[in-house]
């Protein structure tokens, strides 16, 4: 079945999956988990790329999820902007992914890893409830990941955001519980809490442990006074710079400790304040954690010579080690390439992309298809039909059943 985008040089078209249905645009579904831990039911807001359609073109794949905290607040954002680096304009900069948004019921409590009565930015009454931050990811790791991959196509490969209280509850869990993430995105955190206890636990941890395998992106907004500068401001002893103090003391530790494995980096937006910097953060970071996982342009792709199924398997080869599990080429990324082979008059190019795609997805409905329309344009009837028939075997479509009569071949 054609279905074409842009990829480097190719082809322009623009796609999204995210379809309109009876006049309403839908992004994603809201999910429940009832925990023990926490006693009480949580909403989850969940993403799929194809919006988990079962009528998609493409074979049911597995996708990495991104765990967002602050949920109700930047969903919209993390997953417009995941669509569009994995999607939209044939862009792979980064994999498509389920996104997990976790909207708050108590947010200091959750958020949180210690309890405090009152201090810097609280007082008694608003930091009542909290120091909940470790039954928080006990829920997490006990009860919401396990409910998410028995429902959802998930693959194991896990991203953590928070920003403010989110950001501190990021770094709480790089620290302390390492190995329940791959990647860790902390934006604008609120270090500062409890007289910056976690600020001087994570000084050791970064210190005498590993992270092989782990990353880490922190962005540091600006919320100093008019004037003053990064330099300046460590300086200071006021509470108004509390903050931004905290977050540069661990930039500095993670400067410090550039020998423990850890895939890390930060960033200052001197033009973003405390409430802006998400967005631009969430994009940098998505960038910095998969700086790797683009495909190369391939200038020489039309080469007679190139071999671009090679050269495809390979780079997915890289990836898989970098992410730690097995990935295979996206079965629309190589269906895309293969139309552009056939439409650039290489058809023994297109039929091993073709060919490739039935070998990694064989439940897959619309890589037959797609072989059979390869063979429909070598004017091969009965392999046409063939292929035609298998893709229906796996899925009734109108189209390819259409495609199917019009040989006037019986199977």
């Amino acid at each position: 079945m054609k279905h074409v985008l842009l990829i480097a040089l190719l082809i322009t078209a623009v796609t999204s999956y995210t379809q309109p249905v009876n006049n309403k645009i839908t992004i994603g579904t809201i999910d429940s988990v009832y925990s023990k831990i926490v006693n009480e039911k949580r909403k989850i807001w969940v993403y799929t790329p194809d919006n988990g359609d079962p009528g998609s073109i493409f074979s049911k794949q597995r996708y990495p999820v991104v765990y967002l905290l602050d949920g109700d607040a930047h969903f919209y954002s993390v997953m417009g902007m995941i669509q569009q680096l994995s999607e939209v304009n044939g862009n792979s900069i980064c994999p498509q992914m389920i996104v997990v948004g976790i909207p708050n019921t108590d947010r200091t409590r959750d958020l949180t890893p210690t309890h405090v009565n009152g201090g810097p930015y609280m007082d008694s009454l608003s930091s009542k409830t909290s120091g909940g931050g470790e039954n928080f990811t006990a829920f997490i790791e006990k009860e919401l990941i396990p409910h998410i991959d028995s429902l959802y196509p998930t693959a194991p490969y896990r991203m953590l955001i928070g920003h403010s209280f989110g950001g501190l509850a990021v770094i709480n869990i790089l620290i302390h519980h390492p190995t329940l993430f791959n990647s860790y995105v902390a934006i604008d955190p609120s270090l500062w809490w409890d007289n910056q206890k976690l600020l001087k636990q994570a000084g050791t941890v970064l210190s005498h442990d590993k992270f092989t395998g782990k990353s880490l992106f922190v962005a540091v907004a600006n919320t100093m006074k008019d004037g003053m500068d990064t330099i300046q401001v460590k300086k200071d002893s006021s509470t108004g710079t509390l903050h931004i103090r905290s977050i540069l003391e661990f930039t500095s530790l993670l400067k410090k400790n550039t020998n423990n494995g850890l895939h890390q980096d930060y960033k200052y937006y001197n033009d973003d304040d405390h409430g802006s910097v998400p967005l631009i953060a969430e994009y940098d970071a998505l960038r910095f954690i998969f700086n790797k996982y683009k495909l190369p342009s391939f200038q020489n792709l039309f080469d007679p010579d190139f071999n671009a199924d090679s050269a495809i398997t390979s780079h997915f080869k890289d990836v898989s080690a970098r992410m730690g599990y097995n990935i295979l080429p996206p079965e629309p990324l190589v269906n895309q390439l293969a139309y552009a082979f056939l439409q650039n008059k290489m058809p023994d190019k297109a039929y091993a992309l073709f060919k490739r795609n039935i070998q990694n997805y064989p439940q897959s409905f619309n890589a037959f298809d797609s072989m059979g329309d390869f063979y429909e344009g070598a004017s091969d009837k009965n392999k046409a039909a063939e292929y035609y028939s298998k893709a229906l075997t796996l899925k009734e479509n109108p189209a390819t059943r259409a495609k199917l009569q019009k040989l006037k071949i019986k199977k």
